[in-house]
């Protein structure tokens, strides 16, 4: 795993997000990500995360691509490349995963949740997500990685967005 200073990056917030995501154990590198690629300046490479800086139009989709990465098994995971938004289920947690985790680096929704993402339903999320209301998280609780308000109550842990583990395991 490669160690990804806040400084690597112009931008201080790519710099902290990148951190971040390596501190959880996902690979990030600053590079050419060619013209090519699902989101502006982001390429998901073999695993991990190839950030072009120059061509990077919103850091908060560094951590919705991440949250496709950190829902797949291991195995899955390691094989990312390009493309990784094919199945519905695995976007649910993926947008679900990017909420916990702005919420847990104390960033504004809008970050992640922008104008020109979600196919224009950016502002139904945040308010989805700012009332309580948690689409994806049955999912993520499946596998093991966070806890609805019901369960972490019986559990006495911290519910959603509050995350058990960042990273998919099996």
């Amino acid at each position: 795993m490669r160690i990804v200073s806040e400084f690597a990056f112009e931008n201080p917030l790519t710099g902290a997000i990148a951190v971040f995501l390596t501190e959880i154990g996902l690979d990030v590198r600053a590079g050419d990500a060619g013209e090519q690629t699902f989101l502006p300046g982001i390429k998901v490479d073999h695993g991990g995360l190839l950030v072009d800086e120059a061509r990077l139009k919103y850091p908060g989709d560094l951590l919705h691509e991440a949250g496709h990465l950190a829902v797949m098994s291991p195995e899955r995971r390691g094989r990312a490349h390009i493309n990784v938004g094919q199945k519905a289920a695995e976007e649910m947690m993926a947008i679900a995963w990017s909420y916990a985790a702005l919420v847990h680096l104390r960033l504004d929704p809008s970050i992640v949740f922008h104008p020109d993402g979600y196919r224009g339903g950016s502002q139904a999320l945040i308010e989805n997500f700012t009332s309580g209301r948690t689409i994806g998280v049955p999912m993520l609780q499946w596998l093991g990685m966070a806890m609805d308000a019901r369960r972490a109550a019986e559990a006495g842990g911290e519910a959603y967005p509050a995350m058990i583990k960042w990273l998919c395991d099996g």
